[in-house]
């Protein structure tokens, strides 16, 4: 289309005879739970093998494995009937079973619905799919895992299904999750296209901080978010409020666009970071595997270095 010619779109990107078929084919977060839940659990499979939880020696009734008898240890933690077999003296532990309670939230807002010709999933869609794959694969080690503000914590090998059941309950969708049951020393993990105003989005991490739990956020973003490609005459639209903005040579907006989008990018980065949590970036047209991966290095204490721009 040239730089003379009328292109309408959302407030990302959307020119006009993409958007009405993106807003048909925007199905309910209930119509479209039954597939996501089958891709989730795909992309959870494909990575639970490397998945190794949180299991360590400490008080509980499972047994964890038999390790020799140290010298200066009580002697009553001796376990003498494996210790009779040989010469050695051995110690029988126990796997330490302190469930941890990890919060999960996706953004369903209506600018999550966006989807450019870019990408093959809309935002709202993968942030759900990430949401339910980490279910899984948290379910495998025993956390107990919660919706703030529509679940209590659970533990289930089912919980994937279970949140995916509570969704399709949900009156009205939301940006930020109720963070009232959210207590000291639980993970939040909210996904979200993190496109609001930075004041929410800095009262929100300050409301979840205050609590003592630890977050985690992950900016999901459709690439065509990032490039903003486009030339002539643009009529953008607000799809959460209807705002309607015109450029008139949308190409001369390019820079600036970039420009400001990487500033509120660092912005989110930074107030991540003061809080001492996990900041990912994700883009639509990347596999949903990747961050997933950083999610399952920051729950299980072993990210020491946030990685600087995401990934």
């Amino acid at each position: 289309m040239d730089s003379s010619s009328t292109q309408g779109s959302n407030q990302t990107g959307i020119d006009a005879d993409t958007w009405p078929n993106v807003i048909g084919e925007a199905r309910s977060v209930a119509d479209a739970l039954p597939d996501l839940l089958v891709e989730a659990s795909h992309v959870a499979s494909s990575i639970i093998a490397g998945w190794h939880g949180r299991r360590r020696a400490g008080p509980g009734e499972s047994f964890w494995q038999f390790r020799p008898f140290n010298m200066g240890e009580p002697a009553k933690r001796i376990d003498w009937r494996r210790s009779a077999r040989d010469d050695h003296l051995y110690v029988r532990e126990r796997e330490w079973e302190a469930a941890h309670t990890v919060w999960l939230w996706a953004d369903l807002s209506p600018s999550m619905v966006f989807r450019s010709r870019l990408a093959g999933v809309a935002k709202r869609d993968r942030a759900i799919v990430l949401m339910l794959a980490l279910a899984d694969m948290l379910a495998e080690t025993g956390e107990r895992i919660g919706l703030p503000g529509l679940t209590r914590a659970f533990s289930d090998r089912r919980a994937a299904e279970r949140l995916a059941d509570a969704l399709t309950h949900l009156s009205k969708p939301i940006a930020y999750p109720d963070t009232t049951a959210v207590q000291r020393f639980a993970d939040v993990v909210l996904v979200s296209d993190f496109l609001d105003p930075i004041e929410e989005v800095a009262a929100w991490v300050a409301r979840v901080a205050s609590t003592g739990a630890r977050g985690h956020l992950v900016q999901v973003l459709d690439p065509i978010e990032e490039t903003f490609p486009f030339d002539g005459r643009v009529e953008f639209t607000d799809p959460e409020k209807g705002f309607r903005l015109t450029a008139g040579r949308a190409e001369k907006w390019r820079e600036d666009y970039r420009n400001r989008l990487e500033a509120h990018r660092a912005e989110i980065r930074d107030i991540a970071r003061r809080a001492g949590w996990t900041y990912v970036l994700h883009h639509t047209d990347r596999p949903a595997s990747e961050p997933l991966l950083v999610l399952h290095s920051a729950l299980s204490g072993a990210l020491d270095v946030l990685p600087k721009g995401g990934i």
